[in-house]
């Protein structure tokens, strides 16, 4: 009989619109504290108008392939680049001034950045009064005109208003996608893939994803090595699952890094290494994967690739019960463990996870 691999794969399905076509402009800005609203009328200039969208991709116009976008050249240090004040301002968390200052530059400048900052500020209501109506005026002004972000914010908008608007969000996260907008070509790809608000194209799919994962996009790297690694809507091809793993884990994907690992320990697209595989076993499960826990805690009771610690290895198949994920086989190893064993385990897990009592 085969040797039962101690490691199996397990691909996580993701969800159409992630959390990062749901984002904010700035991520944690809901961390930052806030006096209190303070009121503000604000009206987007009239003159911006709604640029006509394009067509999206459809099977007979797949995607074009990635491009990276021109990087900027470096600054000099004779003349060194002054940062924007609104935005500088809006880093403090000083909302208020942020948005005098972006709606001043917006007006007298046209500048799409600065409305975008004004559409975030109104739509969080951070530093003014909440207006979704004034924030939207302000972002499709900035569409206006081009800017990914505010096509991206705009797209996310429509299909969270239903099937009526799909269309336009498809239109509008293509041309994001188009204007280098990694998180628009991500979730183009979930779109095309899932076929829930445009037609179900996995081919399609793969294109956005690679354009994402070009820009080193973390979710569409893994999401692209599922697809090599299944050969849906690309040839299946172990070696570049294993290359898109491996990235995603560098760029800090530790669902990746968990599958990564896998891949490592039973030598699935990539050299077996079962030291290495270990290694990121305990790296995606000290980030707090309960795959990588359980996975990590089997190789730590059967010795593969680390030292054998039955203690060690119950500590983290407790760590990963705590996040509701079970693994029958490692609760019959918990049994075997003496009393002793068992308690040390608790301690551990009490003491990395904070609860232990002073």
């Amino acid at each position: 009989m085969p040797h039962r691999p101690i490691i199996a794969g397990h691909f996580l399905a993701r969800r159409l619109l992630s959390r990062s076509l749901l984002a904010p402009l700035a991520a944690g800005l809901a961390l930052v504290a806030v006096a209190g609203p303070v009121a503000a009328q604000v009206n987007a200039p009239a003159s911006a108008r709604p640029a006509q969208p394009a067509k999206p991709a459809t099977a007979n116009s797949p995607a074009k392939p990635a491009t990276k976008p021109a990087a900027k050249p470096a600054a000099s240090k004779a003349s060194p680049v002054s940062p924007d004040p609104a935005f500088s301002a809006y880093q403090r968390g000083k909302f208020k001034t942020a948005f005098d200052l972006a709606v001043q530059r917006a007006n007298r400048d046209g500048d799409p950045a600065s409305m975008v900052l004004v559409g975030e500020l109104l739509s969080q209501g951070y530093g003014v009064r909440q207006d979704g109506v004034a924030a939207r005026k302000w972002f499709e002004a900035a569409a206006a005109k081009g800017n990914a972000d505010a096509l991206f914010t705009l797209a996310a908008m429509d299909l969270g208003r239903g099937a009526l608007n799909k269309d336009n969000a498809v239109d509008r996260l293509r041309q994001a996608a188009e204007k280098g907008n990694a998180a628009a070509a991500y979730n183009l790809g979930l779109i095309y893939l899932e076929g829930q608000v445009a037609p179900k194209e996995p081919a399609i799919a793969a294109g956005w994803f690679q354009r994402a994962a070009d820009l080193d996009q973390p979710d569409a790297l893994y999401a692209l090595a599922t697809l090599y690694r299944d050969g849906h809507g690309v040839p299946k091809d172990p070696v570049e699952m294993a290359r898109l793993l491996q990235r995603a884990d560098i760029v800090g994907n530790r669902v990746a890094t968990t599958e990564y690992a896998i891949a490592v320990f039973n030598g699935f697209g990539v050299p077996k290494d079962e030291e290495r595989a270990a290694e990121l076993f305990r790296k995606a499960a000290l980030a707090g994967n309960a795959i990588a826990q359980n996975r990590y805690a089997r190789i730590l009771s059967a010795g593969r690739g680390v030292p054998q610690d039955l203690v060690a290895a119950a500590t983290w198949h407790l760590a990963a019960k705590a996040q509701k994920l079970d693994d029958p086989a490692l609760d019959k190893m918990m049994e075997q463990l003496t009393p002793q064993q068992r308690t040390q385990a608790q301690q551990r897990l009490a003491v990395w996870s904070g609860t232990a009592t002073p």
